[in-house]
C-alpha cells in the first residue's frame, strides 16, 4: 500500500473536498444516473429508468433536476411529436468519469472477491 501521509492542514482540505463531493452526489440514485450517462452520449428519460432499476419517475425528476443545478448534466428538449428530452453530461460532469470507471473496476472485483470467499467458506 502506498504511503498517502499528508500534513493537517492538507489532509483536512482533501476530507473536507471529499464531504462537498459526497454533497454533490449524495442519495441511493446519482451515481447510477450518472453511470448510465457516462456510458451513453446522450439517454431519454424513459431510457435512464430503464437503465437505472429500481428508481421511480419523481425520484428520477428530483434528482436531474438537482444535477443540472449542479451543472453535472445537459437537459435539451427536442421539437418531436410528442417533445422528447435527452439529458447527457456536461464538460463538468464529464470529469466523473474517471471515478465512475474506478467504481466499475472496483465493484466488479469485489463481487470476485466476495463470491470466491463465500465459495470458500463454504467448503
Amino acid at each position: 500500500m502506498e504511503d498517502t501521509q499528508c500534513s493537517a492542514t492538507e489532509c483536512k482540505k482533501r476530507i473536507m473536498a471529499v464531504h462537498d463531493t459526497m454533497d454533490v452526489l449524495s442519495g441511493k440514485w446519482k451515481v447510477s444516473i450518472i453511470a448510465t450517462l457516462c456510458y451513453h452520449e446522450s439517454r431519454r428519460f424513459s431510457d435512464i429508468l430503464t437503465d437505472v432499476s429500481g428508481i421511480s419517475n419523481k425520484m428520477l425528476s428530483k434528482e436531474l433536476k438537482e444535477m443540472e443545478v449542479n451543472k453535472l448534466i445537459k437537459r435539451t428538449v427536442l421539437e418531436t411529436q410528442p417533445i422528447t428530452v435527452k439529458y447527457q453530461l456536461t464538460e463538468y460532469g464529464l470529469k466523473l468519469k474517471s471515478v465512475i470507471d474506478n467504481l466499475a473496476e472496483w465493484g466488479m472485483e469485489h463481487r470476485k472477491y466476495i463470491f470466491q470467499t463465500s465459495k470458500e467458506e463454504v467448503l
